[in-house]
Parts: structure tokens; sequence; C-alpha cells
């Protein structure tokens, strides 16, 4: 089961992703801002939360380590924050690394930070994607 002694933990980056204008254009007509034209044309970017896509396939690797016990579907995503160097652009070509930041217990409970680098195919810092997930156990578990 996830403990103190795997804070810190960081799993191996996910296969590169490539922004694509199809993509960014499918994400920003979800959100409602199809029409936002700083999401269109040559020098497009990718709405802000479109980090969301990529980070949260890292999630992947820690969900498949036996060792924490966690499961997707006993799993709530509480909050989110994104820490931007700068914004995704179409074309760019992104790998997503996790790392587990913060654990604290509660009961048959608890809350887990992460932290999900989103680097650039130079290496570069694009964004930093936290969430926190609240992780709940069977009782007989806990």
């Amino acid at each position: 089961m996830i403990t103190d002694s795997h804070i810190g933990r960081t799993y191996p980056a996910t296969d590169p992703y490539v922004v694509s204008a199809a993509k960014v254009a499918e994400f920003a007509d979800a959100l409602g801002d199809a029409a936002n034209p700083a999401y269109a044309g040559p020098d497009a970017v990718a709405p802000p939360t479109f980090a969301v896509v990529l980070s949260s396939a890292a999630w992947g690797a820690m969900f498949d380590d036996p060792e924490l016990e966690l499961s997707l579907s006993r799993t709530v995503h509480t909050d989110q924050r994104f820490t931007w160097r700068r914004p995704l652009r179409v074309g760019d070509q992104v790998t997503a690394t996790l790392t587990i930041e913060k654990f604290r217990a509660r009961g048959s409970s608890a809350f887990i930070t992460i932290v999900v680098g989103l680097d650039d195919a130079d290496g570069e810092r694009v964004c930093d994607a936290t969430s926190t997930l609240l992780h709940t156990w069977p009782e007989e578990i806990a």
C-alpha cells in the first residue's frame, strides 16, 4: 500500500505525444472556445487545460504499480493546478513524467499529490501539472 516512503517516486516518461492542430481544435471545441484565434492557424497554441490530456497519460504507471495498491475506480480527482513556462504549441513533441509529491492517510482514505512534468523534445520543461487525488481502500484493507 502507498505510504510516506513512496514520496519522491518518479515513473518513466510516457512516449512522446505530438500536439496536433486537429487535437487542439477538438479540445477547443469541447471547451466551447473553437472560435478563439489562438487555437488555429500556423502559430496555434493549445488551450491551457490541454495539459490534462498529456498529464493523465502518465497516471497509468502509478496506477499499474502493484506496490501502491491504487485503483482508478476508487479515486476522485480533487484539485488541478498548472505551472506554465510557455504555451503548448501545435507541433510540440511532449513527454510526461509523474512524481509522487505528497501523501496523507486518513483512515481508509488518502490524499495523494502528484506532479506531472511535461517536457518538450529538447528536454525543456513546458509545464508542471499538479493533481491532488483522493483514494479510498475497502475497510478490510486499510
